[in-house]
């Protein structure tokens, strides 16, 4: 790569990685604050919260990186136009499509990343994510009582007390749990627990040893008492983690000829196609006159664009949801149009057309 590319590149990955990193942590912080305040948080520890954090943060990558990369063309080049340098490379015999180069020389790694940000990564961290709002929902969850306290649930008709617990956290004993239920209380006993570790398609499960389970009738029935060595508990919920497109593989949403799924799949594949075209488009509003300061006029444009494309994207994938389009042509129409738009905005006459009005 020669000295000209290089500093180009290094002007586009510079505010690159800015906006990426501010709208990251934008966006973690969103996060922890939205999540602080729902129920969940009570239920799970801070390591399980901040695995929970992050996991939506990897999730949320595969949108901020395509906008970041879209503001840092519009910045990067912008600067350099702004400050002549494009035009003392443009008299010094230069192309000025060097400059489009070197937007695909960043477009590119940044969109093959959002593809596997998109298709593999995205998918494992919604099972993660989903099995830890699972877990969440438990009713014996480990993360959720300290030792010496009694938790209460008034609506549930629950009461569980943990005597104490191990030094990794993972092991409780001497527990007590009440149910209160209508036609019935149920109180179990365990000398252990441990919760267990869930696994796609499971439901919220602790494991309990040696203990009792003592069923009393409120109807004047015959009370029971059932002794165990080993117990599986599972919630009343009964909240199994039914099958999500969004934590699916990839290659079974290719399988697949439901309409959510197919969207799902597009929008996987997609990522990378609207990364690049993002960055092409992006190149034109970077076009500021010599020695003005700002250009408003450029990043309102650039701005209402993106917006439009924001729409448009959701308007395409909710519509091969519905089935209101086909397979084909899919969610592809719209970068069918966003290359066309590319390939005019970036045309020289075009492009001579926009430096005639300025």
């Amino acid at each position: 790569m020669k000295i000209i590319d290089r500093y180009i590149t290094r002007e586009l990955l510079i505010p690159f990685t800015v906006v990426a990193v501010i709208l990251a942590a934008l966006f973690s912080s969103f996060s922890s604050a939205r999540f602080l305040a729902s129920a969940a948080s009570e239920s799970l520890g801070l390591a399980a919260m901040l695995k929970f954090i992050l996991l939506k943060t990897v999730i949320a990558l595969e949108v901020l990186m395509p906008i970041s990369l879209y503001v840092a063309v519009v910045m990067g080049l912008g600067r350099l136009y702004r400050d002549q340098e494009i035009s003392v490379l443009r008299s010094a015999g230069v192309s000025e499509n060097r400059a489009l180069f070197a937007v695909l020389i960043v477009a590119i790694p940044v969109g093959i990343a959002s593809g596997v940000l998109s298709i593999f990564v995205r998918p494992w961290a919604y099972e993660e994510s989903y099995m830890l709002n699972a877990q969440a929902e438990a009713e014996l969850n480990i993360d959720r009582f300290q030792a010496g306290r009694f938790y209460g649930s008034e609506g549930k008709g629950r009461v569980v007390f943990v005597q104490s617990k191990d030094d990794s956290g993972k092991q409780m004993q001497n527990v007590f749990h009440y149910i209160h239920k209508p036609d019935s209380s149920e109180i179990i006993l365990a000398k252990e627990a441990h919760q267990q570790e869930l696994r796609p398609g499971e439901r919220p499960q602790i494991h309990l040893g040696e203990g009792f389970i003592y069923k009393l009738m409120h109807s004047g029935a015959k009370d029971t008492v059932v002794q165990f060595e080993k117990l599986v508990y599972y919630t009343d919920s009964g909240n199994v983690l039914d099958y999500k497109r969004k934590a699916a593989p990839t290659a079974a949403l290719m399988k697949s000829d439901q309409p959510r799924d197919i969207a799902e799949f597009q929008w996987r594949l997609s990522r990378p196609i609207a990364t690049i075209l993002l960055a092409l488009i992006a190149v034109p509003f970077s076009r500021v006159p010599p020695r003005q300061e700002k250009g408003e006029k450029n990043y309102y444009a650039a701005a209402i664009v993106f917006a439009i494309y924001y729409i448009l994207n959701g308007l395409a994938q909710t519509w091969v949801e519905q089935g209101t389009i086909g397979k084909m042509p899919g969610v592809w129409w719209l970068y069918v149009l966003m290359a066309l738009a590319a390939f005019a905005m970036l045309a020289p006459d075009f492009r001579q057309k926009i430096f005639a009005r300025r």
